[in-house]
C-alpha cells in the first residue's frame, strides 16, 4: 500500500461517515431491489437445504428400512427372501388399487398389505393407538383394516363398521395419522386401506396379470452394508425384474420437484437482480446527482479523485450491504415459516434452521449486482472534471477510467458464473444467463433506437405543437429517463407475460380442452375371460357409451441400444420412461387413430423377432432411430425389441396411449390384463360404475373427472405459487422504475422552471410529460409482449412439451399495464416537478 492509499482511506472513511448520517434517504430504492432479489435467491436456496435435510433424516423411515425391492406381478421367491435375510430383517408389502364398498357406496382406495414385521423404521401413528398386529389381525372372523379418514368421510363409516374390498370384509379399526413410508409410494389415485398382507389373498383380486407391486424391505443387521446386499443380490439374481433402492433414492420424485421450484425460484431471483440492478444503478446516479455540488468542491480544493470514489463508494456499499442483509434475513427465516404455516401439510419433515451455503451464494449474488450496476455511474463521476460539475453538464459520452472497466467485466463474469455454479440446474442457469443478456441487450437497443428516432424527428420535422417538441425533445437529451424506463419496464413485464402465457395455457389445457375430450372413466385389472361381460355391464348402464379396449402388461426398460438405461444420454423430458414400469400393450393391426410418422406397421399375422412401435417424443429423448434395439424387462426376462415405426401420440386425449406397442408374438403366453375407457354422460356414471363393480368386483373404476380435479388443484397451487413469485419480479421492477424517475427528478425540475419562465404554461408541460411516459411505455409494452411470448412458447413446446395458443388477452392487457404504469410514473415526475417553486432555483443559478 503506498503513502497515498494509506492516506486516502481514513479521510474517505470520515467523509463517508458525514454522508451515512442522512440515513436511508436516497438509498431505498437501493436497498429495495438488492433486498427483493437476494431474499428470493436465498429463500430457494434454503427451503430446498431444509427440505433435503428432512429427507436425508428420514429417509430410512421413508424407504421402509436400509433397501427396498419392488418388482411387478410376482412376490420375491422363498430364495430371493431367504438371501435378503442373510443381510438383517426383511418385510413384505404387497400394493395394488381396488374398489372398496360399504352397501351402495364404494370408492377407489390404495390397497397396502403389510406383515407382522411392518414397519421396519419409522413409526405407524394410529387413532386409537393400537399396534399394527392388533389392528390389522383377524378377530371375531373378520380380519383388521385401518384407512385414511377421507375413506372414511367418502363411504360414511365409522370405526367399527365393516367395508368390503373383492370377496373379503374388513372391520375398520383405527385412522391411519402418519404412515411412515407414504412418501415412497407411487402416485395415489384413493385413500390408502391399509390390512394384512396375510388377508390380500383372501380378496380374490390378485389374479393373472392384475397390476399388483410386491415390495420387500430389507433393514440391515450390523456390519452388513447397503452395498454389499445391492451388490450380492445382482449377482446371485442377475435375471430378476425387481428395482432395487437405498435410502439415498427414498423420494426421488419429491426431490426432483423441490429441485424444480428451488431452480424456478432461484431464476427469479436472479430476474429480480437483474432488473433490480437498473435501479441500483439508477438509485446511485441519483445519489450522485444531487451530490454534485459537493463532489466539485472537494475537487476544486485538491482532493483526488480516488478519495471522492472511496467515500461514495463506501456509503454506497454500506447501504447494500443493509439491502443484502434484509433479503438474507427473509429468505433464510423461509423453512421456519413453512413450518408454521404448513405444518404436517408438507410431504415431508422440514428441517428449519440457517443454512449458510444458501445465505452465501444469495449474499454474494448481491454484492456482485450491487457492484456490476454501482461502479459505472461511480467511475463516471469519478473522472467528471469540477467545471462540468459546477456547471451540472451531463456527459455522457464519457467512459469510466480502464481499470474500473477492468473490474466492472470481472464482476460480471463472477456473476454470472455464480449464477451457474450456485444452481442446482447448471444448463438451465446457464441459458438463463445467456437469455438475461440478450434481453438487457434488447431492451437497450430499444432504448437507443427510440432515442434515435425522437432525434431524428425532432431535426426534420418542426412540430408546431409545444408539447410534441418537448417530448421529443425529453427522449433523446442527455440524461433522459429512456434508457431506465424501458430497462425496468421491459424485463419486469416480460418475466410477467411469460407468466401468464404458460399460465393460461395450462388453465386452458387442463380446465377446458380436457375436460371436453376426456373418458369418463378408467378400468383396470379386467382379466382375459371378462372382456365380453365388461362390455355388457357398461352398455346395460349406457348403451350409448364409447368403450375403448387394450391388453396391458408392465415392463421396465433396462437397455437402450445396448447400453444400460441409467447410463445412456437420455433427455431430460424422456426419463420418465425408465423410472419405472412402463404400461405396454399389443396390437396385430394400428387402430383408427394411430398416426405413423415413420417406419412401417407389421403384417398381422407376425412372427418374426420382437418388434416396437414407438411414441415419437419418447424415441426423440431416448435417442431411438428406426432399427434402434430397446431391452425391456418384462417379468424377469429381458425382451430385446428392434424399433419398426414412430407414432404421433396427443397424450393429452386421456385415450389408451402408449409409449410402447409390440406385435402379440412378442408377449404370447404372457399373463395379461386389459384396461379400458370408457365415454359416458355425467349422468351415468355412477350406474356404470356400480354396474361394473358389482358383475366385477376384481375390476377397479378410476374416474378421470376427479384425478383431473387433482391435478387442477395442484396447478392451482404451482399457479398461486408462479404468480406469488413473479410478483418478485413486479416488485423489482416498480422500484426500478421509482428509481428512474428519481434518477432525473433534478433536471426535470430545473427543465419545468426555466421553461415556465419562459412562458410555457402548466397545460403544456403536462401534455408533454404525459406524451414522453406514453411513447416510452407503448414501445416497450410492445416489445416486452413479443419477448415474453416468444419465453412463453419455448418453455411450453421445449421444456413442458404441451400445446400452444397464442393468447392476445394476455398480450394487450401487458400493452395496458406498460403504458399505465409509465403513466403513471410520468404522473408522479411531474406532479412532484410542477409544484417545484422557481425562485430558490433561479437564485442558486
Amino acid at each position: 500500500m503506498t503513502a497515498a492509499d494509506a492516506t486516502t482511506l481514513p479521510i474517505a472513511v470520515r467523509f463517508a461517515r458525514r454522508e451515512l448520517r442522512g440515513g436511508w434517504r436516497g438509498f431505498r430504492i437501493l436497498a429495495g431491489c438488492l433486498a427483493l432479489g437476494v431474499a428470493a435467491i436465498a429463500a430457494a436456496g434454503s427451503l430446498r437445504a431444509a427440505v433435503h435435510r428432512g429427507l436425508e433424516a428420514d429417509a430410512r423411515a421413508l424407504l421402509g428400512g436400509n433397501l427396498e425391492l419392488r418388482q411387478p406381478y410376482r412376490p420375491p421367491t422363498p430364495g430371493q427372501r431367504a438371501e435378503l435375510a442373510r443381510f438383517g430383517r426383511v418385510s413384505q408389502v404387497v400394493e395394488m388399487r381396488a374398489m372398496a364398498r360399504a352397501g351402495e357406496a364404494r370408492r377407489l382406495v390404495e390397497l397396502k398389505g403389510v406383515d407382522a414385521a411392518y414397519p421396519l423404521a419409522g413409526r405407524l401413528v394410529l387413532a386409537p393407538a393400537l399396534s399394527p398386529a392388533a389392528a390389522l389381525g383377524r378377530r371375531n372372523g373378520a380380519w383388521g383394516a385401518v384407512a385414511d379418514p377421507d375413506l372414511l368421510a367418502r363411504l360414511n363409516l365409522k370405526l367399527g363398521d365393516r367395508v368390503t374390498v373383492g370377496a373379503a370384509a374388513f372391520e375398520l379399526r383405527a385412522v391411519i395419522v402418519k404412515e411412515p413410508d407414504r412418501i415412497a409410494t407411487v402416485l395415489a389415485f384413493g385413500p390408502r386401506l391399509m390390512v394384512a398382507a396375510a388377508a390380500v389373498a383372501e380378496t380374490g383380486l390378485v389374479q393373472p396379470g392384475s397390476v399388483v407391486r410386491y415390495l420387500a424391505r430389507l433393514a440391515l443387521s450390523p456390519g452388513h452394508t447397503a452395498a454389499e446386499a445391492r451388490s450380492d443380490l445382482a449377482l446371485r439374481f442377475p435375471e430378476s425384474a425387481w428395482q432395487v433402492r437405498d435410502v439415498s433414492q427414498a423420494a426421488p420424485a419429491v426431490k426432483r420437484v423441490l429441485d424444480n421450484i428451488a431452480a424456478f425460484l432461484t431464476l427469479v431471483g436472479l430476474t429480480a437482480l437483474l432488473v433490480g440492478g437498473i435501479g441500483v444503478a439508477n438509485a446511485v446516479k441519483a445519489y450522485l446527482d444531487g451530490r454534485t455540488g459537493t463532489i466539485a468542491v472537494l475537487k476544486a480544493v485538491g482532493a483526488p479523485s480516488r478519495v471522492v470514489f472511496a467515500t461514495y463508494g463506501l456509503v454506497i456499499g454500506v447501504m447494500a450491504l443493509g439491502g443484502i442483509l434484509a433479503g438474507l434475513a427473509v429468505g433464510g427465516s423461509l423453512p421456519l415459516a413453512a413450518v408454521a404455516l404448513a405444518g404436517d401439510r408438507l410431504p415431508v419433515a422440514v428441517r428449519a434452521g440457517l443454512y449458510p451455503v444458501p445465505l452465501l451464494i444469495a449474499a454474494g449474488c448481491g454484492a456482485l449486482t450491487a457492484l456490476v450496476f454501482a461502479l459505472w455511474p461511480l467511475a463516471r463521476a469519478r473522472r467528471l472534471p469540477p467545471a462540468l460539475l459546477f456547471r451540472q453538464i451531463e456527459e455522457n459520452a464519457r467512459l469510466p477510467d480502464r481499470a474500473s472497466l477492468a473490474v466492472l467485466g470481472l464482476a460480471a463474469a463472477a456473476l454470472a458464473a455464480l449464477a451457474v455454479a450456485g444452481a442446482e440446474r447448471p444448463g438451465l442457469a446457464a441459458l438463463f444467463v445467456a437469455a438475461a443478456i440478450a434481453t438487457l441487450a434488447l431492451f437497450r437497443a430499444l432504448a437507443w433506437g427510440v432515442s434515435a428516432t425522437a432525434a431524428a424527428l425532432s431535426r426534420r420535422h418542426r412540430l408546431t405543437r409545444p408539447a410534441a417538441r418537448l417530448a421529443l425533445a425529453a427522449l433523446h437529451r442527455p440524461g433522459g429517463t429512456v434508457v431506465g424506463v424501458v430497462l425496468s419496464l421491459g424485463l419486469g413485464l416480460t418475466v410477467l407475460v411469460a407468466v401468464a402465457q404458460v399460465e393460461g395455457n395450462l388453465a386452458r389445457q387442463f380446465g377446458e380442452t380436457l375436460p371436453r375430450r376426456a373418458p369418463s372413466f378408467f378400468f383396470i385389472d379386467i382379466q382375459p375371460s371378462q372382456t365380453e361381460a365388461f362390455s355388457q355391464a357398461v352398455r346395460a348402464a349406457a348403451p350409448d357409451a364409447g368403450i375403448e379396449m387394450a391388453p396391458l402388461l408392465r415392463g421396465r426398460v433396462v437397455r437402450i441400444n445396448g447400453v444400460p438405461a441409467e447410463r445412456a444420454a437420455i433427455a431430460p423430458e424422456a426419463r420418465w420412461v425408465t423410472r419405472g414400469d412402463r404400461g405396454l400393450t399389443v396390437a396385430a393391426t394400428p387402430s383408427p387413430r394411430t398416426r405413423l410418422v415413420a417406419g412401417q406397421w407389421w403384417p398381422a399375422d407376425y412372427r418374426g423377432p420382437p418388434l416396437a412401435s414407438v411414441e415419437a417424443g419418447v424415441a426423440r429423448g431416448l435417442g431411438l432411430r428406426l432399427g434402434d434395439s430397446v431391452g425391456i424387462n418384462v417379468l424377469g426376462r429381458e425382451l430385446t425389441v428392434r424399433v419398426a415405426s414412430l407414432r404421433a401420440v396427443d397424450w393429452s386425449s386421456l385415450d389408451l396411449n402408449f409409449a410402447f406397442i409390440l406385435p402379440p408374438s412378442a408377449l404370447a403366453g404372457a399373463p395379461m390384463t386389459w384396461i379400458a375407457t370408457v365415454h359416458v354422460p355425467a349422468a351415468a356414471e355412477e350406474a356404470v360404475e356400480r354396474a361394473v363393480t358389482d358383475r366385477l368386483g376384481n375390476v377397479s373404476a378410476i374416474r378421470v373427472k376427479e384425478a383431473l380435479e387433482g391435478v387442477r388443484a395442484l396447478i392451482a397451487d404451482a399457479d398461486l405459487a408462479v404468480r406469488a413469485t413473479a410478483l418478485v419480479t413486479l416488485a423489482a421492477g416498480i422500484l426500478v422504475l421509482a428509481g428512474a424517475v428519481m434518477a432525473g427528478h433534478r433536471r426535470r425540475v430545473h427543465e419545468a422552471v426555466i421553461l415556465k419562465v419562459l412562458g410555457a404554461t402548466s397545460g403544456n408541460l403536462w401534455r408533454a410529460w404525459l406524451l414522453e411516459f406514453g411513447i416510452i411505455g407503448a414501445t416497450t409494452g410492445v416489445a416486452a409482449g413479443g419477448v415474453g411470448t416468444l419465453a412463453a412458447w419455448a418453455v411450453l413446446t421445449r421444456v413442458i412439451h404441451a400445446d400452444w395458443t397464442f393468447l392476445p388477452g394476455v398480450a394487450a392487457a401487458t400493452l395496458a399495464a406498460c403504458v399505465g404504469a409509465s403513466l403513471l410514473a410520468g404522473f408522479a415526475g411531474t406532479l412532484a416537478a410542477m409544484r417545484a417553486k422557481a425562485a430558490p432555483l433561479l437564485r442558486g443559478e
